[in-house]
């Protein structure tokens, strides 16, 4: 005779075959229906128009851009990538102040978010670094004499980690990462990580707020306002959005050991967005090698979206003073303040190791 089974080994066995059955939507299939290939048009490889950058797979993903004043050369090309959520219209400040201070500025739509097609679906890490591959290179080829820098803001500073990494890295002078997202997995807490991965599976396609969680991205009130009345900022996301999210943080993280390019690294010591501990972390992780061209600038002023905070200007100087000569101190002062803390932090890590050795180990057995 088969034993009966408990009401909650049903439960369990039944959230099992749910977990294995609901797989997040990571990809969205196919082009966007705006595109030109859905339009019967051809298209010849990824380009730039006026307003589009036309990908690989013939996606539409609108395009901005801003240039120096009338008669002024520039020294240099910024391809611009905005955070989770956001859009091209993250750069609408930065774009023509950095214009004003000689660079070129691209930004683009990522795929799904802002006008670009299957807005609030996760397009996969794949799929976002290729896009930026091709981006890149078809700015080295309409600038060739100029130096080609990446700039990326949180979600676009680990696209534009993971690309480096990737199989087809693009080849720029130097990367700029204004609080770049790569809080991976490691470094959170293992109920946030198992909450994260039932969620993606039971309920992928329920969409969250961000209200209630107390955190705070900007001290730039009016801006965030802002934000809240645009109807292309994602305010409700997906969780299989932020399970992709998550992977593209844990591919931003474990590719900090192969980062060798010229690098800033951005980061604002008020950020409650992208935890202070991931971060430092990553910038540990980066090869010592490359120490002496990847700078870093902690601001104490600072929070998550450093280019629109109020302080903003400081930033922006720093990026337009870092394009120019990457070897030159940066105007703010930021860089020294950032060594400062980082030796205080390494300090109080060698004293937690001393406090928990025995006095009587000797070294070889400890």
């Amino acid at each position: 005779m088969r034993r009966a089974r408990s009401p909650v080994r049903l439960l369990v066995l039944s959230l099992l075959l749910l977990a294995g059955a609901c797989a997040p939507r990571l990809a969205p299939p196919g082009p966007g229906f705006d595109s030109p290939a859905r339009q019967g048009l051809e298209v010849a490889g990824p380009q730039f128009t006026a307003e589009h950058f036309i990908t690989a797979d013939a996606t539409a993903l609108p395009l901005k851009s801003w240039q120096p004043p009338a008669g002024e050369a520039p020294h240099g090309v910024v391809l611009a990538l905005h955070g989770f959520n956001d859009y091209s219209n993250a750069f609408s400040a930065s774009g023509p102040a950095l214009a004003e201070q000689g660079l070129l500025v691209y930004a683009y739509d990522q795929r799904g978010f802002g006008a670009a097609p299957h807005s609030g679906l996760w397009a996969g890490v794949d799929r976002l670094t290729g896009d930026l591959g091709d981006a890149a290179a078809l700015l080295r080829a309409r600038h060739p004499e100029l130096p080609l820098f990446l700039l990326g803001e949180s979600m676009g500073g680990a696209v534009v980690l993971a690309a480096l990494a990737g199989p087809n890295p693009p080849q720029p002078a130097g990367v700029i990462l204004s609080s770049p997202a790569v809080w991976a997995r490691t470094t959170m807490p293992l109920g946030q990580r198992v909450a994260l991965w039932l969620g993606a599976r039971l309920i992928p396609w329920a969409r969250f707020s961000g209200r209630g969680l107390g955190i705070q991205a900007s001290d730039n009130i009016e801006m965030l306002r802002g934000l809240g009345r645009d109807p292309l900022f994602i305010k409700e996301t997906r969780v299989d959005a932020v399970f992709g999210l998550v992977n593209l943080m844990d591919a931003a993280y474990e590719a900090a050991p192969r980062i060798e390019t010229d690098a800033l690294l951005l980061y604002g010591e008020k950020d409650e967005v992208v935890p202070a501990d991931p971060t430092y972390a990553f910038w540990g992780r980066l090869p010592p090698e490359a120490a002496a061209r990847q700078r870093r600038a902690l601001y104490t002023e600072g929070w998550h979206m450093l280019l629109r905070d109020l302080q903003a200007q400081v930033v922006i100087d720093d990026i337009a003073a870092w394009t120019r000569d990457r070897a030159a101190p940066l105007p703010s002062q930021a860089e020294a303040y950032a060594a400062e803390v980082l030796a205080g932090l390494a300090a109080e890590g060698e004293k937690e190791t001393a406090a928990t050795k025995p006095e009587d180990c000797a070294e070889v057995a400890c």
